[in-house]
């Protein structure tokens, strides 16, 4: 078995390991936010972490009313600008740690009395020793390239600091291993050349990480879309066979996904769903779980979507070309 069908298959471990063992990092910080009530959130991380931080930002925005932006870490290590992050929350997501922009971003909010937050697997990290609140992942060694069970913990991580219900979340490790055990035609996907990932809502940043799963291990060119920005001009691209991937959980998206998918099956899409819920072309059944928390378990198919056909175009899955598991950016 390779490492990362191996890594796949403890996500509902670790996630269960998580929310026991990190719970009262995560309460600590909850409290000082709760304390201080910051007036805006920034959120600095990249690759699958940045996939996270979508999630995060559809949530604190969802159920706190805070306006939550994405980083530009470049602003600090390169153009050396001055940003304002008083009043803020500023939390760094980074299964390493190492990256010296995204440590950057959380280490300048420290310095101005910021609330902030890392998420990582290494807590002794650069960017673990730049936030106040450390909240550790805990999935232990992750020696596949390709992320896996650090993105799902850091999902975790983010679900169980927005407080939304923590009898749902407790739910959800057994929800990870029934969908765990759900067939994917990753046949078919290993035929995908070019590729149209669509999904909104809490299910946007989903869509970003199926898409980087599918390119980085199967070298398929994968392009993430809101369903709604994907019908305003990008629905031009799709003509007879053109392959499309939709995340489309139960939930105030769905009906606008559906419109999405019969206009493009109309046009002869070859479209696969990820879904609890009966929608146009080859449907990959979605454990149903409470709408808040689907994208801890709607991105397991499409993990195995990536893994099945890397591996049925017989490329290493574990070591994917020109890639490494630490990446420093500055």
């Amino acid at each position: 078995m390779s490492l990362a069908r191996s890594e796949m298959a403890e996500q509902p471990a670790v996630l269960d390991r998580l929310l026991r063992e990190s719970a009262g990092a995560i309460a600590a910080a909850g409290e000082e936010i709760a304390a201080r009530r910051p007036r805006f959130g920034v959120i600095a991380a990249r690759g699958s972490s940045d996939n996270a931080a979508r999630y995060a930002q559809h949530l604190f925005g969802r159920y706190w009313g805070m306006p939550v932006a994405l980083a530009t870490p470049s602003l600090h290590t390169l153009y050396d600008a001055s940003l304002n992050y008083r009043d803020a929350l500023v939390l760094g997501i980074s299964q390493s740690g190492a990256s010296p922009d995204v440590a950057g971003v959380v280490a300048a909010a420290n310095e101005q009395g910021a609330i902030t937050i890392a998420i990582t697997n290494e807590p002794d990290s650069l960017l673990g020793r730049s936030a106040t609140h450390v909240i550790a992942l805990r999935t232990g060694p992750e020696r596949s390239v390709a992320a896996t069970k650090t993105y799902t913990a850091s999902l975790g991580a983010i679900a169980a600091l927005a407080g939304v219900d923590d009898e749902e979340l407790a739910q959800i490790p057994d929800a990870m291993a029934r969908q765990l055990g759900v067939d994917v035609p990753f046949e078919a996907a290993a035929g995908w050349e070019r590729l149209a990932v669509v999904g909104r809502g809490v299910a946007y940043g989903t869509a970003f990480e199926a898409a980087l799963k599918l390119s980085e291990l199967t070298g398929v060119i994968a392009a993430p879309w809101s369903s709604a920005d994907f019908m305003h001009g990008p629905i031009a691209i799709v003509e007879p066979g053109f392959p499309i991937l939709a995340i489309a959980p139960s939930g105030p998206t769905l009906d606008g996904m559906r419109e999405l998918l019969d206009a493009a099956s109309s046009r002869g899409a070859d479209v696969t769903v990820i879904s609890d819920a009966p929608l146009a072309g080859r449907r990959i059944a979605l454990e149903p779980v409470p709408e808040w928390l689907s994208p801890l378990v709607a991105v397991i198919p499409a993990q195995l979507l990536a893994v099945g056909a890397a591996e049925h175009l017989g490329r290493d899955v574990d070591r994917p070309t020109g890639l490494q598991k630490v990446t420093l950016t500055s």
